[in-house]
């Protein structure tokens, strides 16, 4: 049986989920194909099911479980109830208009993580940014963006920070090229603000900042940035994060995972280390005041 863990959120649930389904499937010797047609479905809609791409309805499950042999009442039960669960909607759901699906999964899988890994080449990481310096990548990435629209996706990014201060929060590892704390965004003002926000962060006992100097010359991220994420559920694979401009690649084999997990390591050694990170940010702030 699956673990579950106290606050999961749904986007983890239904990952958990239908990874359960797909062990079920496979024992069963069971096509995608002859599951979507037990459903009224396709098999490609069962393959978007057992990644936990679409919510679940409680009769499909049911279905699905009384056609892979699934006898045991509680083992029943408790998938029934762990659908339900599943398909109640997020917190973020109500930035819809502004919030890609292709991101929505990503969200989700934020909010659950325990440990959050990442590499930044081009700005400051989201989750560490003032409302400000959102305010000006937003204008640069969506410049035909109207006033509304803009802030309605600035109160988007600084509500996902919100994770970092909660009770059971994520540990945040970052590193950050050097390129992205020199990038001149939003102009003098803003970048003071913003690295004075990044120094307050790095007191913060759960987030670790490190700073790829230009000096360090080419290193082993060569395929640009990416997000590693961990979960406390023992059932779910850590879940590696490449966005794109217009859609965005979740890598869960084992092998994508290691490649990625060991260029982050490489990183973490070749960076900074982060007190010597925090030095060089104040340097930069007394730059920037000049």
């Amino acid at each position: 049986m699956i673990s579950v863990q106290p606050g999961s959120g749904p986007t983890v649930l239904r990952i958990l989920l239908g990874s359960q389904l797909r062990g079920l499937r496979e024992a069963r010797g069971i096509t995608r194909e002859e599951a979507g047609y037990a459903i009224r479905a396709s098999g490609s809609k069962i393959s978007r099911m057992e990644l936990g791409r679409v919510g679940f309805k409680e009769r499909d499950v049911v279905d699905l479980l009384e056609m892979y042999g699934v006898s045991d009442e509680t083992e029943r039960v408790t998938l029934v109830a762990l659908a339900r669960q599943a398909n109640s909607p997020g917190w973020w759901h109500k930035y819809g208009d502004v919030l890609p699906d292709w991101f929505q999964v990503y969200v989700g899988l934020e909010e659950a993580a325990a440990l959050i890994r990442l590499y930044e080449v081009q700005f400051v990481p989201g989750l560490l940014q003032t409302a400000d310096y959102a305010r000006a990548v937003v204008a640069l990435g969506q410049p035909g963006a109207s006033a509304e629209e803009v802030e309605r996706r600035v109160s988007l990014r600084i509500a996902r920070q919100e994770l970092l201060s909660k009770a059971g929060a994520p540990r945040l590892w970052a590193v950050v090229d050097e390129a992205a704390l020199r990038r001149p965004i939003g102009g003098g003002e803003v970048m003071r603000a913003q690295l004075e926000r990044l120094i307050e962060m790095t007191k913060e006992p759960n987030i670790t900042l490190q700073l790829v100097p230009f000096s360090s010359g080419g290193h082993a991220a060569e395929g640009g940035a990416f997000t590693i994420l961990r979960f406390p559920e023992v059932d779910l694979p850590d879940v590696v994060y490449v966005e794109q401009l217009t859609s965005s690649l979740y890598l869960d084999k084992r092998d994508d995972v290691e490649r990625y997990t060991e260029v982050m390591e490489r990183l973490s050694v070749e960076s900074e280390s982060p007190e010597h990170t925090t030095e060089i940010l104040s340097g930069m702030l007394e730059e920037v005041g000049r």
